[in-house]
């Protein structure tokens, strides 16, 4: 690939919303990584690695979420947006919830912020709180697990 039909490539990509991109050719893989899951004030630009990958390499495994179960009740709760991660509504309140706490249906668990925005992240379901995998003020990205509960 040239740097035409690269720069071509990240023309597009920025003008949608697409945040990860990859592409493999020629025993070389480019990956396209926008945002990073930095708090920024401006458009996100394009985070570009490149390597080489032997042709016969296949794709590693994909690791599992943390300490993962076989309980059919747990559930894991990820983020629907990229942002950041805070589990009060301001830094002198006490958490919407506490690991052990049962949660009702459409009770707030987080809020993630992004591009200025408090997304109140809600229970879609009656839960008890089994674990919280983020901190305070983490980045999170699109599908990461925030928690994990137990269908009650």
């Amino acid at each position: 690939m040239n740097r035409e039909e690269l720069r071509d490539v990240i023309e597009m990509i920025m003008q949608t919303d697409i945040t990860d991109f990859e592409l493999e050719e020629d025993g070389k893989k480019l990956s396209i990584r926008r945002g990073g899951g930095q708090p920024q004030t401006t458009a996100a630009a394009p985070v570009i690695t490149s390597s080489s990958v032997p042709e016969q390499q296949t794709a590693a495994p994909v690791a599992a979420p943390p300490s993962e179960e076989k309980n059919e009740r747990l559930v894991d709760i990820p983020s629907p947006i990229v942002g950041t991660f805070y589990r009060a509504p301001s830094p002198d309140s006490s958490p919407y919830v506490e690991v052990g706490q049962v949660v009702e249906k459409g009770q707030v668990l987080c809020i993630v912020e992004a591009m200025k925005l408090m997304n109140e992240i809600e229970a879609d379901f009656r839960c008890r709180v089994c674990e919280i995998f983020k901190e305070n003020a983490q980045p999170v990205e699109y599908g990461e697990p925030l928690f994990r509960v137990e269908k009650l």
